[in-house]
């Protein structure tokens, strides 16, 4: 594999891994970088850099913005979002993964790509719901505010510095998991009685 595919697979794995923080903002992004000509697409994805694909991604991309500064709706869309993000950091991820077998291609994308985008949306919502539960719901839009920034910065330096962008999602998958085991055992301490020992 030449350096060209190398870099290939990386910015697919990092514009796939950003779709954890938001669902259409790297789908946007790709879209806005192959429409101007930016970056080249495998050809059964060309149709994402089309001009009917960039509206939809935008409106897309406000309605899912919009959807989670509102109180309720934001932790619907987590729910509803675990899913959508592994299939399009999935798609995403193959879109730019060329010269080598599909079966390899997929199967890269889904682990890479997909499995990135689904570990790093589980941990953002374990966020969300840590700060729904401490702050009443009024911690939820600085999160959102977060993610929507993370989404936008990793996927814009994917398409400029890919390595860069694959070893950042790497620190932040790190954190994530750390966050979510530390929470879980939090969870599970409060949730276990306290013993109370009898004395004769």
């Amino acid at each position: 594999m030449n350096m060209e595919a190398v870099m290939g697979v990386l910015l697919g794995i990092g514009l796939g891994a950003a779709c954890g923080f938001r669902i259409f903002v790297p789908l946007l992004v790709a879209s806005i970088a192959i429409h101007g000509g930016f970056l080249t697409v495998t050809p059964e994805f060309a149709w994402l850099g089309g001009t009917p694909a960039l509206i939809t991604l935008s409106i897309a991309t406000l309605l899912e913005i919009a959807g989670y500064y509102l109180p309720v709706i934001d932790n619907t869309l987590d729910v509803l979002g675990a899913p959508a993000a592994v299939i399009a950091g999935t798609i995403l991820a193959a879109g730019f993964i060329g010269h080598m077998d599909p079966m390899l291609q997929w199967g890269l994308a889904a682990i890479a790509g997909g499995g990135a985008a689904g570990v790093i949306h589980g941990g953002m919502a374990a966020i969300r719901a840590a700060a729904s539960a401490t702050t009443g719901g009024l911690g939820n839009s600085a999160v959102s505010t977060a993610e929507t920034v993370s989404a936008s910065l990793v996927s814009i330096l994917a398409c400029v510095l890919p390595v860069l962008a694959v070893l950042l999602l790497g620190a932040a998958i790190y954190l994530l998991v750390r966050f979510a085991i530390s929470l879980k055992r939090k969870l599970a301490q409060a949730g276990t009685p306290d013993k109370v020992e009898v004395q004769d």
